[in-house]
């Protein structure tokens, strides 16, 4: 069980958002996550459930959740399963938390066993209740062939109470979840600086004949060494040619003398993440066609982060920056403007140096709630991420910071971190 110290007034305030949007008769019910089998009898690490996170702040399996705003028994509106004492399990596995310590991590006073869960579900679910809510991940482009603990519950909810009326809570909870707090703002940036620390490690650590994995060690060394639980995701430290694979995850080569070293990595503290990209000379020193490459993605960066205001969109953003790209692809001789004006419009050039979009939304997810489409409100926090990938010429380059959206001018969480040509130079051969 993780200790995040999160005052519990943080999921006592998204409970009550959520209950204020759920219509009347109706309850809303959720699962914890449950351990991912490894291999033989092993398990990976444990990681909640997101929402399940997000309204509780219970990081443990075993457990339920019901919310019945509009239940006429004050004790049912909010109720919290937990995994009772188990003797055996608490000797072979560490401690286990018990009613009162749940009640302080969530504020939810009426705390039960979690094998009473459906026997209070059935009474509250068969007084007064038309549509029970339940939770699952939605997200466009994520495709999963493991049936999660998740989907299971769902279906198993609806074989007991197959008359009733069903909702989903991931709409509701999508959209709360893109306002981050200022608990939530503060806990970011906090994982953040534990990131950027790990980043500076690397320009005084990296050289020709290192691995990739050896880069990737003194990564976590600094986030285990600054309380982070690990990775937000897997970690990207790719060398060369690597650099031009988008999600390589390998780590396992060799840095070679004259190539680029492309970080995209993130710490992942108290459940919410960090998502950073830099590239850097793994000699300390760039090359000339480097350094045009690098500055042309810099350049777009500094232009697309203006737009990181109230009203402005992914979407907007994406179509701007593949505008600005074509045009310093031109510049680096990648294609000319006659090619452009010859080009398959459903297949334009430029799409062959810059594959994906440029920014996404960050919370407990790295990949959190998203609408690409919908105007930027204060408190969202997404990332800022052009590149370009010459895989011809074995030179990937992406720069990523992360960025809260404010009444006025965005915040870059990553401030002061080495970005320009000359501050990467200096910090490594300092």
């Amino acid at each position: 069980m993780m200790k995040t110290n999160i005052p519990n007034s943080l999921f006592i305030r998204n409970r009550a958002n959520l209950m204020a949007r759920l219509p009347e008769k109706s309850v809303a019910v959720f699962t914890a996550n449950e351990p991912m089998p490894r291999n033989g009898d092993q398990f990976y690490p444990f990681r909640q459930q997101s929402d399940f996170f997000y309204l509780t702040g219970i990081d443990a399996e075993n457990a339920f959740l019901i919310l019945s705003p509009n239940n006429p028994t004050e004790q049912y509106r909010e109720v919290l399963f937990i995994e009772p004492y188990d003797e055996v399990k608490a000797t072979w596995q560490g401690e286990m938390m018990d009613n009162k310590q749940a009640k302080e991590i969530s504020g939810i006073e009426t705390v039960k066993s979690s094998d009473e869960f459906y026997a209070v579900l059935n009474d509250i679910a068969l007084t007064g209740c038309d549509t029970i809510f339940m939770n699952t991940y939605e997200y466009p482009k994520y495709e999963c062939n493991v049936e999660t603990i998740q989907h299971r519950f769902v279906k198993k909810i609806k074989e007991l109470y197959p008359l009733h009326q069903f909702g989903r809570t991931a709409p509701i909870l999508n959209e709360l979840r893109m306002i981050k707090s200022k608990e939530e703002f503060d806990i970011t940036q906090d994982a953040c600086n534990i990131t950027a620390k790990a980043f500076r490690r690397c320009l005084e650590t990296v050289k020709p004949n290192r691995y990739e994995y050896q880069i990737q060690a003194e990564i976590e060394y600094i986030f285990k060494l600054n309380n982070a639980s690990g990775h937000a995701y897997a970690p990207i430290v790719a060398g060369g040619k690597n650099g031009c694979c988008l999600h390589y995850s390998k780590n396992d080569d060799i840095l070679n003398d004259g190539d680029l070293l492309l970080f995209d990595i993130g710490c992942e503290y108290k459940n919410y993440s960090s998502d950073l990209s830099r590239t850097i000379p793994i000699n300390g020193k760039f090359t000339e066609r480097q350094k045009e490459c690098y500055s042309a993605v810099l350049r777009v960066m500094k232009e697309i982060t203006k737009l990181y205001k109230v009203g402005g969109t992914i979407n907007e953003i994406n179509q701007t920056t593949y505008r600005l790209m074509e045009q310093e692809m031109i510049k680096l001789g990648l294609f000319t403007a006659e090619d452009v004006a010859k080009q398959d419009p459903d297949h334009p050039l430029y799409r062959k140096y810059l594959m994906h979009g440029m920014s996404h939304h960050i919370g407990l997810d790295v990949h959190d709630s998203v609408d690409k489409y919908k105007p930027f409100q204060p408190g969202m926090i997404l990332t800022c991420e052009p590149g370009i990938y010459i895989r011809e010429e074995g030179i990937g380059i992406r720069i990523e910071n992360d960025l809260l959206i404010t009444e006025g001018e965005p915040v870059n969480l990553f401030e002061g971190l080495p970005i320009e040509i000359e501050e990467i130079e200096a910090a490594m051969n300092k």
